[in-house]
């Protein structure tokens, strides 16, 4: 499968969303043991940051969480920041939610219930939240 290029307005070869977090034990195990993205990189003690990239593993996007001693609590935005996986397999997406559900991680009301109709919501362990969306095989 060839890999389609970015437009050549925006030559971008790489994409990542990075975000601070206080609780970067618990949010690494939501995502690597609850979701199931796999780390890809991370640092330690670099200019007073830790931080671990997590992804799909030969994907050019992924998450980056950081954490410092000197900072404060990083407290969610709104509850319509979301961070939505589309998921083709809804029997997977349901093992997701299972999973989630016996970490302790329970689907919560979304704010805009476009989300309801089309996915489960659930919020990470400082309230960000995830939206596990089923595409039903379009991807």
């Amino acid at each position: 499968m060839k890999k389609e290029k970015w437009n050549e307005e925006l030559p971008v070869v790489q994409f990542r969303i990075a975000r601070p977090t206080r609780k970067f034990a618990e949010v690494m195990r939501f995502y690597m043991e609850g979701i199931g993205l796999k780390k890809i990189g991370g640092f330690e003690a670099h200019n007073g940051y830790d931080g671990i990239m997590l992804g799909l593993p030969g994907h050019a996007y992924h998450l980056e969480f950081t954490t410092r001693e000197d900072e404060g609590p990083c407290e969610a935005p709104t509850k319509d920041n979301l961070l939505v996986f589309y998921i083709p397999d809804g029997d997977r997406m349901e093992e997701i939610v299972s999973r989630l559900s016996e970490m302790g991680y329970d689907p919560v009301e979304p704010e805009n219930p476009y989300w309801k109709e089309k996915g489960v919501t659930i919020e990470d362990p400082e309230g960000w939240r995830v939206v596990l969306m089923n595409t039903g095989g379009i991807g």
